[in-house]
């Protein structure tokens, strides 16, 4: 089946412009020219359409700057382009902004997936096939399962949800949405719940982009509490493939968890991107260890993550692809051979990109 527009399919990533986003926008289209991919951002603080400069004259590709929560704008491009697919990645997702503006993630994170969900509703249903052949797929966190002692457990996707801060909050109850829209009305979903990312064009307030550049620049690293809490580090390119390979041959009202059993204590992470980095550009070993900085912990900072992606593995087949050592040192040579990008997003200057290149097309 072609759609009218003479494309096997028209797909919706929303949040293209972001870190995770741009990655899935630009798997996708690569990987399929015969589907037309729509970049739907609004373009936050963390959106950077220069993220997608080699894509972006591609034919199948086509930047839409809306905002999630404007229902009526989303069902016009819906209907303009003849949507079959959603992969939702769009949300406001840094714990410390959400403990200062708990407003804002619950705007952007429940009210615009809804919003994107009674867009789904209106238009797939107001169409003669119905739902045949559509899928909305709602890209979540493992923190809307709280935290994990240190006894070995994983989070599986029968976890019980227990949100501790207003970001895994708003995620959680924006995941509760996009199951109820299944349960009530019929509609294909999918929910996966994934683990830290890493990786190129990751907006520099998250750990890693953010000590690579101070390291770079002989800043402090501000470590909180005494760095003992665990996460699960997944590189971003392995959770774009599990995406891709969800999104095609995942069942209906499942959700599957996409980690990369692969933890780290914060302060040991730290010291591994100290030693990478040091090597890389020059320094001595170890020079750059007298720039950890311990502060008070984050309010409410879980101690452990960590995901449990068997089911993945053994119905669809996914693995992760990179060991951690190699996922890192190739995302440290990233930031350092693109500096220019890393001084233009936290110079600002990248916010004048799209007023630029995109404000007379």
């Amino acid at each position: 089946m072609t759609a009218k527009n003479g494309f096997k399919r028209n797909i919706i990533i929303t949040g293209g412009a972001g870190f995770i986003g741009n990655h899935v926008v630009r798997l996708f289209v690569n990987k399929y020219p015969d589907y037309h991919i729509i970049n739907l951002d609004k373009l936050t603080y963390a959106g950077n359409l220069e993220n997608l400069k080699d894509v972006e004259e591609r034919p199948n590709y086509t930047f839409a700057k809306l905002d999630i929560c404007d229902f009526e704008a989303v069902l016009r491009l819906m209907a303009e382009q003849d949507v079959d697919g959603i992969i939702h990645l769009a949300a406001e997702s840094h714990v410390d902004r959400s403990i200062s503006d708990p407003f804002t993630f619950a705007r952007t994170n429940v009210m615009g997936t809804l919003s994107l969900l009674q867009a789904a509703k209106t238009y797939w249903e107001g169409k003669p096939e119905g739902y045949e052949g559509k899928r909305f797929y709602h890209i979540s966190t493992d923190e809307v399962y709280g935290a994990l002692k240190f006894d070995g457990t994983l989070f599986t996707e029968t976890t019980r949800y227990q949100p501790h801060s207003p970001y895994s909050a708003s995620k959680a109850s924006s995941d509760h949405f996009v199951r109820a829209f299944h349960d009530t009305y019929g509609m294909p979903t999918i929910v996966t719940n994934c683990s830290n990312n890493y990786g190129p064009y990751q907006f520099p307030e998250k750990l890693i982009p953010l000590f690579i550049n101070n390291i770079r620049h002989k800043r402090p690293l501000p470590v909180y509490g005494k760095g003992e809490n665990v996460r699960d580090w997944l590189y971003v390119e392995d959770h774009a493939r599990a995406i891709d390979v969800i999104f095609h041959n995942g069942k209906v009202a499942e959700t599957y968890n996409i980690g990369g059993f692969n933890e780290w204590k914060n302060i040991d992470l730290v010291k591994v991107l100290i030693r990478t980095v040091d090597k890389l550009i020059g320094n001595p070993e170890g020079a750059s260890l007298d720039l950890i900085t311990y502060v008070t912990d984050r309010k409410g900072h879980d101690l452990r993550y960590a995901i449990d992606s068997t089911k993945l593995s053994n119905e669809l087949g996914w693995h992760p692809s990179l060991q951690f050592e190699e996922g890192i040192e190739k995302t440290v040579r990233w930031y350092l051979d693109n500096q220019e990008w890393m001084d233009r997003i936290t110079s600002g200057a990248y916010e004048k990109y799209y007023e630029e290149q995109y404000a007379n097309r």
